[in-house]
């Protein structure tokens, strides 16, 4: 069992950053994928980023390449996603989540209850 618990997300005008935070508890946290993930009202959930146990490979959804980024530190079993230029359509629900094996996709077993990202234009 993985428990996930997002925090960071708030109100921010367009141009600027948040940096998203995912603590996780439970076993061994170091052996997970991590992902990120939103939803927009009236919109099907998305991946936004996904970074790779050791940190070494991390992926993103073209939308947020080069705005957007995903870190990890282990010692703390903390996953984090930087977001800069930040653009009204990034509004969205933020989800982390934890896989055996990265994926842009499926497999990610545990989720966290979400945290809230507004961007005024």
């Amino acid at each position: 069992q993985v428990q996930l618990v997002e925090s960071g997300g708030g109100l921010v005008q367009a141009g600027g950053s948040l940096r998203l935070s995912c603590a996780a508890s439970g076993r061994s946290f170091s052996t997970w994928a991590m992902g990120w993930f939103r939803q927009a009202p009236g919109k099907e959930r998305e991946f936004v980023g996904g970074i790779s146990w050791n940190g070494d490979t991390t992926y993103y959804a073209d939308s947020v390449k080069g705005r957007f980024t995903i870190s990890r530190d282990n010692a703390k079993n903390s996953v984090y996603l930087q977001m800069n230029r930040l653009k009204p359509e990034d509004t969205a629900v933020y989800y982390c989540a934890a896989a055996l094996i990265l994926s842009i996709e499926g497999g990610y077993d545990y989720w966290g209850r979400g945290t809230q990202v507004t961007v005024s234009s």
